[in-house]
């Protein structure tokens, strides 16, 4: 019965853990999207221990994101999108394909990234990523400590993801359709 127990507890953990290190990379997407003039980046660079590592990889994203080392590094990459003038108008970042495994202090994580974004310069685009990421237990929280971004398409789009327009709801029918018991 002790055995049990012991497993029981483990795997709960080993759970817990896997969504503790979801939700930091969920919180870390949350923030990107948020990403602005004068937007305040320590919270975003709290996500990361100190001698983090965020790159981009392949062709593409090496040559347009690069490498950086170290959280100082990370912030000074960040502040170019909180400079005037504004970068984004619209930006959201959707994760998917989520795959995490921990083990005691580690952690790595999988996930698919889809980024609709409006520029103040006009612009739109439509993104899709694989994100690769690596985790350390450290202070009682989960940070990132290696983040890895690969591109998969990358698309101009003619026209913005925000346009203001209401969203289309087919119209009640019926008095009995139209309340709400």
């Amino acid at each position: 019965m002790t055995h049990d127990i012991a497993a029981l507890t483990a795997r709960v953990s080993a759970l817990e853990n896997e969504r503790l290190v979801s939700a930091c990379m969920h919180r870390y997407m949350r923030l990107c999207d948020d990403l602005n003039v004068d937007t305040d980046l320590q919270p975003l660079l709290e996500l990361f221990t100190s001698d983090a590592v965020w790159e981009g990889e392949g062709d593409y994203y090496r040559k347009k994101l690069g490498r950086h080392i170290g959280v100082a590094a990370i912030g000074d990459m960040f502040a170019r999108y909180t400079r005037p003038p504004a970068h984004f108008r619209f930006n959201l970042h959707v994760l998917g394909n989520e795959v995490i495994h921990v083990a005691d202090n580690t952690a790595q994580g999988q996930w698919v990234l889809v980024q609709p974004s409006d520029f103040t310069s006009g612009l739109s685009h439509l993104n899709a990523a694989q994100i690769n990421a690596d985790f350390k237990f450290h202070n009682g929280h989960w940070r990132i400590s290696h983040f890895r971004t690969r591109n998969l398409f990358s698309r101009a789009m003619s026209t913005p993801w925000q346009q203001g327009e209401s969203v289309p709801v087919p119209p009640a029918t019926t008095a009995k359709e139209s309340t709400h018991e």
